[in-house]
């Protein structure tokens, strides 16, 4: 099943959900700041943003900003980095979405139409 982390204050997140709605996408949707992704599902996203750590993190969020992370963040290891974000949901680009074969943080939708979105 496509997994859709988002978080319920985020308009970019509530359109997100909306063009799944509108295109027939069948998801199951995750409250990112209670719920974070794991760090199996951080890995695995990591590796499909082909080992980017930064793609992971939101970066012009308040959290990011107040942990002063943009100095941090090229001096942290994959382990560190995996275990603030998944200890933060806050931390996270939403939305953060897994799908059988692909995964995608942000939306933009000319990149979400061309993914493999399984049938509904």
């Amino acid at each position: 099943p496509v997994v859709v982390y988002t978080y319920a204050r985020c308009g970019t997140c509530r359109g997100a959900g909306r063009w799944l709605r509108d295109h027939g996408v069948a998801f199951v949707e995750r409250p990112i700041i209670e719920t974070p992704p794991s760090p199996a599902e951080l890995r695995r996203m990591l590796v499909l943003q082909d080992g980017d750590l930064r793609r992971l993190f939101n970066t012009s969020g308040l959290e990011y900003r107040a942990q002063g992370l943009a100095a941090r963040l090229p001096d942290l290891d994959e382990a560190e980095a995996l275990a603030l974000l998944a200890g933060n949901g806050r931390l996270i680009r939403r939305p953060f979405v897994l799908g059988p074969g692909f995964g995608v943080v942000g939306f933009d939708a000319a990149k979400w139409a061309a993914l493999p979105w399984p049938p509904a």
